[in-house]
């Protein structure tokens, strides 16, 4: 049994970091096996040895042990496994991963195992040096992810100053079109966002079109405000909305009406207001918003431009 335990453990960690190097060289499939190798990992190699272990060296006293173990490699495998794939709620699970080890497995595996006589110090020792090595590599992962996919995301911004600088160079005909009216109003308060932020972190526009790595704080959160820390500018949220009805009503715009809330990654939610604005300016990086106020501004251009 101890045999096929380690077999099934050494392929599901070969996979993981077969997967890994994939990742590492930008190689097709790399997702699919670091996916599949951590969750083999955490949900049949792991409860098969802990289970196994518990078999012949556990007892009742410490069985709650043997859960806890294989809930803090579930929380923190599943937040690198998030971390890695940049699915939603990664930066939440990591926030929990990090500390759970400590705040949760270490205090309940020193209480069970202080009760045991036989136990070797030892073995603690090991544990607080591999809880240490976990959180290390957690944490190195979620700054070196975040920093590669901002480095890259970055170049998209070069890309859509780009095509606006085309763009600026063609004016839709209809200058008294309602939807082109709503498209300009909304390129200002665009405009109006991206100083305040440029003017905020003390570069300028150019700088920032011209290389937008200049940015000092990218992971930083963005925070669009009237002046007041209570208030919220939703302005941008509102334009939006007024567009989008305006295209709903507009002879030869009903398609582009429809796939509107995907270009503009914009949708009404049920919570009301504000929410949108929110989760755009409070629940990114400032360089994101940059990055998707820049893509914003050109994908109202283009549908500017197509208006006759």
């Amino acid at each position: 049994m101890k045999q096929k335990i380690y077999f099934l453990g050494l392929v599901t960690t070969l996979i993981t970091l077969l997967g890994v190097m994939f990742k590492v060289n930008h190689f097709p499939g790399a997702g699919i096996m670091i996916a599949f190798g951590i969750i083999s990992f955490v949900l049949i190699f792991l409860p098969v040895a802990l289970r196994n272990h518990y078999g012949t060296e556990g007892n009742r006293q410490n069985s709650f042990l043997y859960f806890i173990t294989w809930l803090t490699g579930f929380v923190v495998f599943s937040g690198m496994l998030f971390k890695i794939m940049h699915w939603p709620g990664a930066g939440f699970i990591m926030t929990l991963a990090i500390p759970f080890p400590y705040v949760v497995f270490l205090p309940i595996f020193l209480v069970v195992t202080s009760r045991d006589k036989n136990f070797n110090i030892y073995n603690t020792v090991y544990v607080l040096f591999l809880l240490s090595v976990v959180s290390v590599l957690s944490a190195m992962l979620a700054l070196d992810v975040s920093k590669t996919r901002i480095d890259d995301s970055l170049g998209l911004s070069e890309n859509y100053n780009k095509l606006e600088n085309v763009l600026d160079e063609t004016i839709s005909n209809d200058l008294q079109s309602p939807v082109v009216r709503e498209i300009n109003k909304i390129l200002v308060i665009v405009d109006d966002y991206q100083d305040k932020i440029l003017k905020y972190e003390g570069i300028t526009e150019e700088q920032w079109n011209k290389d937008p790595s200049t940015l000092p704080n990218k992971t930083k959160r963005a925070v669009i405000g009237t002046g007041k820390k209570s208030m919220v500018d939703t302005r941008l949220e509102t334009g939006l909305k007024n567009l989008i009805s305006e295209l709903k009503v507009t002879p030869g715009c009903e398609e582009i009406s429809e796939s509107a809330p995907v270009i503009f990654d914009f949708r009404e939610t049920p919570e009301g207001n504000f929410e949108w604005t929110n989760r755009i300016f409070r629940e990114n990086s400032l360089s994101w918003v940059l990055i998707y106020l820049d893509g914003l501004e050109t994908n109202l251009k283009l549908i500017r431009s197509s208006i006759n």
